[in-house]
């Protein structure tokens, strides 16, 4: 049997009671706060989160970007189950159906307390016509934005042509390359594998993806080839010109809108030269300031071949998002929102970064389709309802200056600090006026928090017991109508701690 939902009782006053509370009230409410905790079990982790008020994370230097590990091979060999394995859980899409785009072709993995990136190229198309020659653009699209690679090999059918094909495009590209032979199960398995060595890539490690035999032998000897940081993907310094990632689906107008955004203030004043798939940068002046828009490359030329399009699109929004603090994300108001438009909306906001919706031809838009638009923002967006909206044209640059205040008012959202004090003034006087639903017996009580980090804001909250979903929702509802929030995703996390025993 589910829970009741929670439903509040309306509450005008939060604000204004929050207003009489001053600074340093607030700060003496949180300093008995946090010594009450001391008669809690706490982690050694809690206590570093409590010495630093939170913002443990924020002075750390940004050394620079995880190393990208790319897993190639043809159709059904196994490297989507390789990757869910690496991973310990299941991401990858295992059964490569043709026609369907991936939802992500990238994931954050760990290996001995090494992080990297692990690229994934499944969901190839597996059309037999010209076959050979889609899996070598995945292939190079991956094998060009990673630091080192795994080809992954069926160990029961020995080398194909197409293995070897694969092998020649890695030869060029002079990247590390491990062998992975895989569905090596027992020792007949090994001895096929030994067929391997033909390649000339060096010894095949014998692996078994879906027992999980050999993985961590894989993964040991991964670490020795992948470099300390991305020499591909580089995360740009602290400070400098805002970061500014424009993402959209393909043929929404990113062209357009940044061709507009360069020619209408006739200043181009950095282009980052590189390879046609190397991260390019453009630093433009908009609204009397400069903002960098980082890894333009896949929006100032189309991809360079067509079957490898999406694939591309995934990893080159994923790539710019990982260099970028804001997401500005073009959706085009003539069509139906698609599930691609709301997919991107969503990696935007998962990536922690600021988010801005444009909508593009919104000069074209009449009033039919403008009343279907905002029930479909409704329904597929309200959970980015948070999100500042912009109309524009890209093609005629018209309402392209409302872009800035909408990406100022979303990054100081996103750098937000809400102070200790104010913030457990605020826990207080939000439990007053509605305390959290008694469950079996007991009502959970939130003892005290803290904003772990910013950019994007992180709340954490000692509590003495699980916090139902819908409070959770109602306490990051009224974080936001009260301290403002537009346009940043933001986190509340939950540390259930217990009394200590009596001695």
């Amino acid at each position: 049997m589910t829970e009741p939902e929670f439903h509040e009782n309306p509450d005008e006053n939060l604000a204004e009671r929050l207003e009489h509370i001053s600074d340093e009230e607030a700060e003496q409410r949180a300093t008995a706060l946090e010594a009450g905790l001391e008669s809690y079990e706490l982690e050694d982790e809690d206590r570093a989160l409590l010495e630093a008020r939170g913002f443990e994370f924020e002075d750390e230097e940004v050394l620079g970007a995880a190393p990208v590990l790319a897993v190639v091979g043809r159709p059904n060999v196994g490297k989507s189950t390789l990757v869910n394995r690496i991973l310990g859980r299941r991401e990858a899409v295992v059964e490569d159906v043709p026609g369907v785009t991936r939802d992500r072709v990238s994931y954050r993995a760990e290996w001995n307390l090494k992080e990297f990136t692990l690229v994934d190229t499944g969901g190839w198309d597996q059309d037999s016509k010209g076959m050979a020659s889609r899996i070598a653009i995945q292939s190079e699209i991956a094998v060009d934005m990673a630091d080192a690679v795994v080809l992954v090999v069926d160990a029961t059918t020995g080398p194909t042509s197409t293995d070897e094909m694969v092998v020649k495009m890695l030869r060029r590209k002079k990247k590390p390359v491990l062998l992975a032979a895989n569905k090596v199960d027992d020792e007949r398995g090994e001895l096929m594998a030994a067929e391997l060595w033909g390649l000339g890539l060096g010894q095949p490690w014998t692996v078994s993806a879906l027992h999980g035999r050999g993985v961590a032998d894989l993964l040991d000897e991964v670490l020795t080839v992948l470099p300390e940081v991305s020499a591909v993907d580089t995360r740009i310094e602290e400070g400098g010109p805002r970061r500014v990632a424009l993402v959209g689906r393909p043929n929404v107008g990113k062209s357009s809108l940044l061709n507009q955004l360069i020619g209408s203030d006739r200043v181009l004043v950095d282009n980052v030269a590189g390879t046609t798939r190397d991260p390019v940068d453009e630093l433009i002046d908009l609204g009397g300031k400069q903002w960098r828009f980082v890894d333009t490359a896949g929006i100032r030329r189309r991809a360079h071949q067509a079957s490898g399009a999406d694939f591309y699109a995934a990893l080159r929004t994923q790539t710019a998002l990982e260099r970028a603090e804001v997401a500005l994300v073009l959706l085009e108001v003539q069509e139906p929102l698609s599930e691609q438009d709301v997919r991107i909306v969503t990696t935007a906001a998962e990536a922690g970064r600021a988010v801005v919706l444009a909508f593009n031809k919104w000069d074209l838009l009449d009033d039919e389709r403008r009343f279907y638009l905002e029930r479909e923002i409704e329904r597929d967006l309200g959970h980015v309802a948070w999100a500042p909206r912009v109309n524009i044209s890209a093609k005629t640059g018209r309402h392209a200056e409302k872009l800035v205040p909408a990406m100022e008012t979303a990054l100081a959202s996103w750098d937000t600090r809400i102070p200790t004090g104010r913030l457990n003034a605020f826990l207080g006087e939000l439990v007053a006026a509605n305390p959290h639903p008694v469950r079996g017996g007991k009502q959970p009580r939130i003892l005290f928090g803290t904003q772990a980090q910013s950019r994007p804001p992180k709340f954490v909250l000692f509590t003495t017991g699980f916090l139902d979903p819908g409070y959770r929702r109602y306490i990051v509802r009224r974080l936001r109508e009260t301290f403002g929030f537009k346009g940043t995703p933001i986190e509340v996390s939950m540390r259930i701690r217990e009394k200590r025993r009596g001695r």
